[in-house]
């Protein structure tokens, strides 16, 4: 599907679904600008809006393939961005995915591709046919915008994150199980995966106006110093949590070996009291003729002897506060 949103400078107005065919005359003047949204598009309608612009074919390939990570690549008149958005589920088996999001930065217009509908891409999209806001200061605002509200997304994320490591902590002192295991191992999975998608998209906009990044019109530049400050707090929210998660997997592995420990001590206290009472009357179960055998009395003191030897092992490894 392809969705069209013009705006026309000298009338100050903004169009919706235009004809591309026009594309010359609508760019002739730069202060106007062009933004194209194409979501669960076909290859041949995205080829077609690659022959109306004359986008590289590497650039196309890159958008009918899933890429790994955030990139912006400069060609003759354009730049060539990768973006990724987080879906994040934790009751799903995979509990986050990317969406990605391929944008085509021209002097005065925008392509956006994406497979799936994006909530910040619908929001800028439905806001900018009651409002020129996001359309009249340039196609890098836009790009900014579009990003911005991305990266906002992740906040809530994060929050979800840390407060699910919180519980677990709570939950591991009470009741320690496996399923924690799993959780935590989940949460660093999660982890690992925003930060593959934060840390390049960090390094593509920390140097905006520099020379391996892309322009931005000046009055712009603070809108992307305050987008570098969303992802370092982001970035800084995920060293803290892997930290976290790494500190509690370090104390749950603790705690499960010192209730092993504790177990282990008990059985082997109660293992040496009964081997104890075992090796005694067994010698006096032998089938051998023994002193005293058939007299009640000897009964009464192997039983008080079982006992006092009994007695004085407990006494004995709770002064060693074995037990």
């Amino acid at each position: 599907m392809i969705k069209t949103y013009f705006y026309h400078a000298e009338e100050k107005k903004m169009y919706h679904d235009i004809d591309l065919k026009k594309k010359k005359e609508l760019l002739e003047d730069h202060q106007n600008l062009l933004w194209i949204d194409l979501y669960k598009c076909s290859a041949d309608e995205l080829k077609y809006i690659g022959e109306i612009f004359a986008f590289h074919p590497l650039a196309i390939e890159d958008c009918l393939h899933d890429s790994p990570r955030s990139k912006v690549d400069h060609y003759d008149d354009y730049y060539f961005f990768t973006f990724h958005a987080l879906r994040y589920d934790e009751e799903s088996e995979k509990e986050i995915t990317t969406e990605e999001l391929n944008v085509f930065l021209g002097k005065n217009y925008i392509v956006t591709v994406h497979k799936n509908p994006l909530h910040s891409i619908g929001k800028i999209a439905y806001r900018s046919l009651r409002a020129l806001h996001f359309m009249d200061k340039g196609p890098d605002f836009l790009l900014y915008s579009i990003v911005d509200g991305i990266t906002d997304e992740y906040f809530p994320i994060m929050e979800r994150i840390m407060a699910r490591i919180d519980e677990l902590e709570d939950e591991m002192y009470e009741h320690p199980a496996q399923e924690i295991t799993e959780e935590f191992l989940a949460l660093k999975r999660t982890i690992v995966l925003i930060r593959r998608v934060i840390q390049p998209k960090k390094r593509i906009f920390a140097g905006v106006g520099g020379p391996y990044s892309f322009e931005v019109h000046e009055d712009n530049v603070p809108y992307y110093m305050d987008l570098v400050d969303h992802l370092e707090r982001i970035s800084d929210s995920l060293e803290v949590a892997r930290d976290l998660v790494s500190g509690a997997m370090e104390t749950y592995y603790s705690l499960v070996s010192a209730r092993t420990n504790d177990t282990m001590r008990v059985l082997t206290i109660i293992t040496t009291v009964t081997a104890t009472l075992t090796a005694i009357t067994g010698f006096f179960g032998m089938n051998t003729p023994l002193p005293f055998k058939d007299s009640w009395i000897t009964t009464v003191v192997i039983v008080i002897l079982l006992v006092v030897i009994s007695l004085y092992m407990v006494y004995f490894f709770k002064g060693k506060k074995w037990m």
